[in-house]
């Protein structure tokens, strides 16, 4: 979403393109599908195997056992007075064959189709029905056999003989859908108990905001879930222990420093010279200033709880303007939020006054935009963008203002150069309101500061402690 008015404010970055992947993404459906996938296939391969071997079971009992069969009707015809003849052809029909006391081959009927399996069968029945001789073999459709065979006496046979399948009872099939339904439920329970604690532990992370509190996670499930847990609580506490001795060294030297500086403008002020004693302030400042920031800034890194409220952004960014207003600095305010969002007030405040200040100090002049996104389907964000016309920042430098102590202009002059820390504490604010803030050049040159927030249910946010005074909520000073 652009944050820029349509009069000319700056233009979106464009965000590269990604390649457009096809299938599941989450490691979850890829190793499901993946297996269920492979069973259904391996559930089919067993079900065409049985299949198989069904025709082959029946090709070989025809193939051992119809032409004896056959034969031996053939002999009994044979042996049988004429008249009897008839009464017997009951007697000897199969489910796969039945004879004919007359020439009923089929004249449409054509020559045998000497397939593996024709072939073979027609060549077996020839060489069982010896010394009988055989007139004519036809072959109708893919199933059916007709041979005309005359016996002792002259007299015309008509053996019908045909394939009969052996169908795979219905079971069978319900036994495989069956088998694989329960395959797939237990895939689906082994791949969530694979990937659950990698979710757990994601969400873990995610959590280990910019406060570092340690959010530990259960150390259960099997031995090998359970040492990664263990080492990542570990990790958690260990990192929270090292910025919490970070913090307190730095807040050790911050009180043992104010002693000596303190001194030093006690000796300052019965210095003679004028000018010299003047600069020895300014440099007594900065170096108070310098120490007070850093501290901050540990701050926002480890932090302390402020609440958040029920906030009007409309009424703060009102009093922010009017403030500055009041002081003779060119700001302006442009758009509304239209309604309350829950944010931790001196937190949003102080990113919002560095953002001005930075715009003010570089710029000579702060535009204030304000729009409220409430899309169909996504949670209703704010964004507040502080507009300049100052001299922008390198694109390639963009992201890396936000690193504590980076300035653009090198300088040990605090006036043009700053102390580096406070874009980089306005950033760390953002990350712990749940929010985003991102820096733009805008065409024609100048700078746009992007501060993007989403609307939270009521909760507490952790995030840095602040200042409590509304004067020092957020000048930290230019820091690009």
């Amino acid at each position: 979403m652009s944050a820029v008015p349509a009069s000319g404010g700056a233009a979106a970055n464009p965000s590269p393109t990604r390649p457009r992947r096809f299938g599941p993404r989450t490691l979850f459906a890829r190793v499901f599908w993946m297996m269920v996938l492979g069973i259904a296939i391996a559930q089919a391969l067993a079900y065409v195997a049985i299949r198989q071997e069904r025709s082959m079971a029946l090709r070989s009992l025809m193939m051992s056992g119809i032409e004896r069969d056959i034969a031996t009707g053939v002999a009994v015809l044979d042996r049988l007075p004429p008249a009897e003849r008839t009464a017997w052809l009951d007697r000897l029909e199969r489910p796969n064959f039945r004879f004919a006391l007359a020439d009923e081959v089929d004249p449409q009927a054509g020559p045998v189709d000497h397939t593996e399996f024709s072939g073979a069968f027609v060549d077996a029945l020839t060489q069982a029905l010896r010394p009988f001789r055989i007139e004519r073999v036809a072959q109708v459709g893919a199933r059916r056999y007709q041979l005309l065979v005359r016996l002792g006496d002259g007299a015309a046979v008509t053996v019908h003989a045909r394939r009969v399948d052996m169908p795979i009872p219905e079971w069978v099939t319900w036994v495989l859908v069956a088998q694989l339904v329960v395959l797939t439920f237990c895939t689906w329970m082994a791949v969530r108990l694979v990937t659950r604690p990698l979710n757990a532990l994601a969400t873990a992370a995610d959590d280990l905001g910019p406060d570092l509190t340690p959010r530990l996670i259960a150390e259960d499930g099997p031995a090998e879930v359970a040492h990664a847990a263990r080492a990542f609580n570990a990790m958690q506490q260990r990192i929270a222990g090292y910025t919490a001795e970070r913090v307190e060294i730095l807040a050790a030297i911050s009180h043992d420093l104010q002693t000596p500086i303190t001194r030093m403008r006690l000796r300052a002020d019965l210095m003679a010279d004028e000018t010299l004693r003047d600069k020895f302030r300014q440099d007594l400042d900065a170096m108070h200033a310098l120490v007070r920031e850093g501290v901050t800034y540990a701050r926002t890194l480890h932090g302390t709880s402020e609440p958040t409220a029920r906030l009007d952004t409309d009424a703060l960014l009102a009093s922010i303007v009017g403030d500055y207003e009041d002081a003779g600095e060119a700001v302006t305010l442009d758009g509304a939020a239209g309604a309350p969002i829950m944010a931790p007030p001196q937190a949003l405040k102080r990113v919002l006054v560095n953002l001005i200040d930075n715009a003010l100090a570089f710029g000579g002049a702060a535009e204030i935009w304000v729009r409220r996104d409430d899309a169909q389907g996504l949670a209703p964000r704010l964004t507040i963008a502080v507009l300049d016309r100052g001299p922008g920042i390198p694109e390639d430098q963009l992201s890396a203002v936000f690193k504590p102590f980076h300035r653009l202009e090198t300088s040990r002059n605090r006036e043009t150069g700053g102390t580096g820390l406070g874009l980089a504490i306005a950033h760390q604010l953002a990350t712990a309101m749940g929010g985003s803030l991102s820096l733009h050049n805008r065409p024609g040159g100048g700078l746009e500061a992007r501060l993007s927030l989403s609307s939270p249910t009521p909760a507490t946010l952790s995030t840095a402690s602040v200042d409590k005074s509304v004067g020092s909520a957020g000048r930290d000073g230019a820091s690009r």
